[in-house]
This record gives structure tokens, C-alpha cells and sequence, in this order.
């Protein structure tokens, strides 16, 4: 069947119109259980109101909801097949000799146009909404005196070095090697709690290793006084290489446009970039992982009868389907972030298994 003649037209209707119903009361839910933790997180902290708990749950609803993505196409799915076997007009596109491939190819077609829309719009909104959630946690985190960001432009790092001294650091580039951390071109300022400089150091390199910064070649520039050269100077930090790793920008906070950018900088840099991988190819997959959901949903409501306890073997089947693909695909999924299978492998496992078993039984269904 095609998707832009009349019957195709008025499923593709169907099920756009039950995803976005699904999507919005899913939607709605989850932000009430944010507005909640969100109101748990800043009781006792006077100085961040309601409003600030709005921002922070409207923030984090896109990562959150993304999760549950996969579950509201198979929801939306099964609703719009359990109408249609209801209403018997499953029944009369079979009898007019559509057969059950023919019936999914719109539904197919516009939820690979849902995932693609996802990916290419939605996404860059979502991204910029949890990279807003994360500085907004960070505000809330008053003990954290330091702050750090890399990326193509170098490493900056602020960090409280006193009661009332502050240190910016800014290298121009870093390279892991072993356990330690190689920087060029480094300036250091301190300044007092007022942001007025103190002083500024810079060294031709640095070495981050166990509590402190090894400079060299090191030129000291304080008020009033001449500049001081010296060949090495040790610099104390509670930073190593583990922190700042830890410190870069999640993948989530990064738009599906910019991922490959970011992950050959990272990668020239020398830091993993794993994890930025799974992401682009886990986004670059997933429409037609959303149609696999649609497989599946079809093997337990697209029956001609939903009498005699259809209603519960639908309602069952679909939740132990879902529940069970989304473990499988976490658990491949740290599978890949680990090592422990290839990054391609452990992309395309989830979809590809999820598509051929729902495929099979619905070829048992159709012909067997």
C-alpha cells in the first residue's frame, strides 16, 4: 500500500495523531515527578524559588522523555491497532485483500518521519535544554568552587585555591600520556575574591600529575615588582586527569550536528571518546529503531478478534516486549561504552534483534 493514498493517508493519521496524544500525557507525568524532586532538591535553600524549580524540571524533561521515546511509539502502536481490530476495520482492509505488510508500510513510513524529525530538529533543542539543566544543577552545587570547560578553543579552569584567592587557568592544548596530563602554552592569574589579579604565571608546559601542576619554563608577572623567570615551579591543584574528564560535556548536552566535531576533537586530543560515539550512531539508528517498536506492537494487537481476553494479552504482551528490549538495549549499550563489544556491534544489536524477532512472528501470524 502507499502511504499517500486514501487508506494510507488516514493511518498515517492514526498513528501520528495517537503519538502525539501518548506523547503529551507521558510528557505531563514525567514533569510532574521533576517538579517534585526538583521542589525536594531546593527545600531549605531560600535563595532558589519556584520559578528556578520550573527551570530546572522544563530543562531536564527532554532527557528524561528520550528514554521513554521507544515506549511511546509502541504505545501509540498498540492503541492504534487495538482501534482498528476493534472497530473490524482491520478486518475489511484484509478482506479487500490488503495484506498485514501492506497495512504497516504508512505506519512504518511515518514513524521513520517521527524519528527523523527527532533527530535532525528535535534533538539540537533537547541538547541545549539539558546543557542549560547542567549549569543550572551546577548553580545549585554553592560548595563546588570550581568550574571547567574544554573544547576546540582549550582548557579553562577556575578553582578556589584560598578562603579569598581564586585561580583561572587557561592552556591552549592538552594531551594525555600514561597517568598524566601534558598541557602547552598555560597562563595561570590569581586573583582575591573581588576578581582583582594578584598575579599571573605562565609556562611554555605543564604536567598535570597527583596534587599539583608541574610548570616549566616559567615566567611570574606580579604588580609592581620586576618579572621573575624560573625553570620549573610547582603549582598545588586537587585536580587530576580523572576530574577532568569527568568534567566535559555529556553527549546528551550535545546536538546531534555537532557530535562529529566534538568526538574528532576529543579523539586528536587523546581522551576517550566512546561515549560520544554510542551516542551520534545510537541517535543515527534510532528511527528505525522506533520502527521495530512498531513490529513488535503489531505481533500482539493486530489480530481480527480482540474478544475472549484480547484486551489483557495486549495490555501484558506489550509491557514485557517493551520492559525487555529497553534492558536488553542498556545492557548492550554498556556493553559497547565498556569495551566489551564493538561501538558498531553494539549499536545495531538492539534494533536489528528487536526488527527479525518481530518480523519472524509476525510471518508465523501472517502465513503460518
Amino acid at each position: 500500500m502507499k502511504p499517500t493514498s486514501i487508506l494510507g493517508r488516514y493511518l498515517t493519521r492514526q498513528i501520528v495523531l495517537n503519538f502525539l496524544g501518548v506523547l503529551m500525557v507521558i510528557l505531563g507525568i514525567i514533569f510532574l515527578f521533576e517538579m517534585v524532586e526538583r521542589l525536594r532538591r531546593i527545600s531549605g535553600m531560600p535563595e532558589f524559588g519556584i520559578w528556578f524549580a520550573v527551570q530546572l524540571a522544563v530543562a531536564r524533561l527532554p532527557k528524561t522523555a528520550e528514554q521513554v521515546f521507544p515506549f511511546v511509539v509502541m504505545i501509540a502502536a498498540m492503541i492504534t491497532f487495538w482501534k482498528l481490530s476493534k472497530t473490524s476495520e482491520f478486518v475489511v482492509m484484509r478482506a479487500a485483500g490488503v495484506s498485514i505488510w501492506g497495512f504497516l508500510i504508512p505506519i512504518c513510513v511515518a514513524t521513520l518521519g517521527i524519528g527523523i524529525v527527532n533527530v535532525v530538529f528535535v534533538n539540537p533543542i533537547a541538547a541545549n535544554l539539558y546543557g542549560m539543566f547542567e549549569t543550572l544543577e551546577r548553580r545549585m552545587d554553592t560548595k563546588n568552587m570550581s568550574a571547567m570547560s574544554f573544547s576546540d578553543q582549550g582548557l579553562w579552569i577556575r578553582e578556589a585555591i584560598a578562603d579569598d584567592k581564586v585561580m583561572v587557568l587557561q592552556a591552549k592544548s592538552l594531551h594525555p600520556e600514561n597517568n598524566d596530563l601534558l598541557l602547552r602554552g598555560v597562563t595561570i592569574i590569581e586573583m582575591d575574591k573581588k576578581s582583582h589579579p594578584i598575579r599571573r604565571i605562565e609556562a611554555f608546559a605543564a604536567v598535570l600529575e597527583k596534587g599539583f601542576f608541574d610548570l616549566r619554563d616559567v615566567s611570574v608577572y606580579t604588580e609592581g615588582k620586576p618579572i621573575e623567570s624560573v625553570g620549573n615551579m610547582r603549582y598545588e591543584t586537587v585536580l587530576d586527569i580523572n576530574k577532568i574528564e569527568e568534567n566535559f560535556v555529556e553527549p546528551e548536552a550535545i546536538s546531534f550536528w555537532d557530535l562529529p566535531r566534538v568526538i574528532s576533537f576529543y579523539d586528536k586530543s587523546g581522551f576517550a571518546v566512546t561515549r560520544h560515539q554510542m551516542r551520534f550512531w545510537s541517535l543515527f539508528v534510532s528511527p528505525l529503531f522506533l520502527v521495530s517498536m512498531i513490529f513488535m506492537a503489531a505481533v500482539f494487537a493486530l489480530r481480527p478478534n480482540n474478544r475472549r481476553g484480547g484486551v489483557m494479552f495486549l495490555i501484558v504482551g506489550g509491557i514485557v516486549t517493551g520492559f525487555s528490549a529497553y534492558f536488553l538495549t542498556q545492557i548492550i549499550y554498556a556493553m559497547g561504552i565498556n569495551g566489551g563489544i564493538p561501538v558498531g556491534l553494539a549499536v545495531i544489536a538492539p534494533t536489528t534483534i528487536a526488527m527479525l524477532l518481530s518480523i519472524s512472528l509476525l510471518l508465523h501470524l501472517e502465513d503460518g
